[in-house]
């Protein structure tokens, strides 16, 4: 592999330091969850997607706000319901009176970054309307295909302690989550820190007054995906994430293991990871801090497995531990 240009080399670790800049500015307006806010990144590097799981009131929808205003890119909400028809996600075409001609009327969907809040609570039907967003970047209307802003990345939340009136995500449409997050409730530490912002005025409506920033752009992030893709993979790494994966579908806890999609999806995110902590080659500690969140929603327990209290995440822990490391 040919050394890095000192352009390039420039270019990768002004991009690298930009993004690093984010968890202080998103911090002015999210207490902890760094995490969650790693997460996001390592999705905008790898054009994906991701589904944030937690309770309502974890500062969810003010994180993916938070990270938009300190990126300078636009971003919209929409509120999933069980009566939201896809055209209210995608757009649909009205009839304009002066012309008398249809006219293309984009939906919110039309933007860098969407928040689409409790999405298990509108019918498949909607839900499906993403799909064709999330894989190819475009909308379809009337047979007319529509491209999206560049970047693109759908946030996603779900409450996981509560189903009535939910439709379950279908396996399909989980697969093209890149990252599956969960957002905790905050420590005492955090939750007080909370509490005395507000007391001292925080609107969590005005990110602004909060100083949040842009530290960021289009720009940086180019720059940083380019860098993402010179990071090297050897053939034992690329081996090491294959039998991770593979395990998963000799399980005798899972129905369900991760596909060969996922195990690609996998190797993006590692890679990324490895980039924002500096390194141009991928270690197999790359791939066991990104293997829960790329791979929890990838698989599916058994019913006796989740009656005797496994979880996916136990399992796949469970693999790491036993599936041999590469030296």
């Amino acid at each position: 592999m040919s050394a890095p240009t000192p352009e390039t080399a420039t270019d990768s670790d002004s991009a690298r330091a930009s993004l690093e800049a984010l968890r202080t500015e998103i911090a002015k307006a999210v207490v902890g969850q760094d995490p969650a806010v790693t997460g996001l990144v390592v999705a905008l590097l790898c054009r994906g997607h991701v589904l944030l799981e937690g309770v309502p009131g974890v500062a969810k929808t003010l994180l993916v706000r938070s990270l938009a205003a300190a990126l300078e890119l636009d971003t919209k909400r929409v509120q999933f319901t069980p009566d939201l028809m896809p055209s209210d996600v995608t757009g649909s075409l009205v009839y304009d009176t002066r012309t008398s001609e249809f006219s293309f009327q984009p939906g919110p969907v039309f933007t860098n970054l969407l928040l689409a809040d409790e999405i298990n609570r509108t019918p498949p039907k909607t839900q499906s309307s993403l799909l064709e967003a999330m894989e190819e970047r475009q909308v379809t209307v009337d047979g007319t295909p529509r491209a999206l802003p560049e970047p693109f990345l759908v946030a996603a939340t779900q409450n996981p302690v509560e189903y009535e009136g939910t439709y379950p995500l279908p396996e399909a449409q989980l697969d093209r989550f890149l990252l599956k997050l969960t957002v905790p409730l905050p420590s005492r530490t955090d939750e007080i820190q909370v509490l005395t912002r507000h007391a001292e005025g925080f609107d969590p409506r005005d990110l602004k007054a909060a100083g949040v920033r842009p530290v960021a752009g289009p720009a940086e992030l180019e720059a940083a995906r380019a860098a993402v893709a010179k990071v090297a993979v050897s053939p034992e790494i690329a081996g090491y994430v294959v039998d991770i994966c593979r395990a998963t579908r000799e399980s005798p806890s899972l129905t369900l293991g991760v596909s060969p999609r996922g195990a690609t999806a996998l190797l993006s995110t590692a890679r990324a990871w490895a980039w924002l902590t500096g390194r141009d080659y991928v270690t197999p500690d790359d791939v066991k801090a990104l293997a829960l969140p790329t791979l929890r929603h990838r698989i599916h327990l058994r019913p006796e497995a989740e009656m005797e209290g496994v979880t996916g995440d136990s399992v796949i822990n469970s693999i790491l531990a036993h599936v041999p490391v590469p030296r």
